[in-house]
């Protein structure tokens, strides 16, 4: 099995590739997605995260006001230290079960759309790494634009994440998402030439057929060799 690992910054479009995958057959486990299912009302992370912020950034149905809690967390180093702390044994298994979900069906090439994919270190367990690159000026003005936020606001949130440059240089792939649609696209196509390529070895027997490939030679070779020493 190939874990792909797909990252970037606020407002580079990592998004927009991931749709792309999406598109192209390929299946996503989106951190997104997990984290807002993680601290959907009455959940433990739920819980966890009114204890430490307060009803204050409930709305009125109970849910959890996603924008006010990010304008919190996006100004305070330490409140947004405490949230990731908070949520990340949560999202780390509701990741990994996505995974293992489609891991049991029998895909052999999996995307990880992980924003954080860097800091919470889980580089480490995909090849290759897609990084989705931006420059700083189409960077800001994307954010701002989608946001509707001050160019101050938007900076305190690209600084919240490590320099896209950085990840850029710690990636194995890089799409350049600074220009147009088509531009990136036609990107994409490369870029999902080399991830549907074929399994090495050891991506194999990672895999759910490899495992069982496994099982079935050892059990033969277990009745085998107790035949023998009958």
């Amino acid at each position: 099995m190939r874990l792909v690992g797909l990252t970037g910054g606020i407002a580079s479009g990592k998004s927009t590739v991931s749709s792309l995958f999406k598109s192209a057959g390929v299946p996503v486990v989106d951190a997104d997605i997990v984290a807002r299912n993680v601290v959907q009302k009455g959940t433990g992370g739920w819980k966890k995260v009114v204890k430490a912020f307060g009803n204050d950034i409930l709305l009125e149905n109970g849910e959890i006001d996603r924008a006010r809690l990010g304008q919190i967390v996006f100004s305070d180093p330490v409140k947004r230290k405490l949230l990731n702390s908070l949520l990340a044994p949560n999202i780390s298994f509701g990741i990994f079960w996505e995974i293992l979900k489609l891991w049991a069906n029998g895909c052999t090439v999996i995307v990880v759309d992980i924003p954080l994919l860097f800091e919470t270190k889980m580089d480490r367990w995909t090849n290759p790494v897609v990084v989705v690159w931006v420059d700083p000026k189409t960077q800001m003005e994307r954010l701002m634009s989608r946001d509707g936020c001050s160019e101050e606001q938007a900076q305190n949130r690209i600084n919240a994440q490590l320099a896209l440059d950085w990840k850029k240089s710690e990636a194995d792939i890089v799409i350049n998402n600074s220009g147009s649609l088509d531009d990136t696209k036609q990107q994409f196509q490369e870029v999902l030439k080399q991830v549907s390529g074929p399994l090495a070895w050891k991506e194999r027997l990672m895999s759910r057929d490899g495992l069982l490939s496994i099982v079935v030679c050892t059990t033969a070779g277990v009745l085998l060799a107790q035949k023998n020493l009958l």
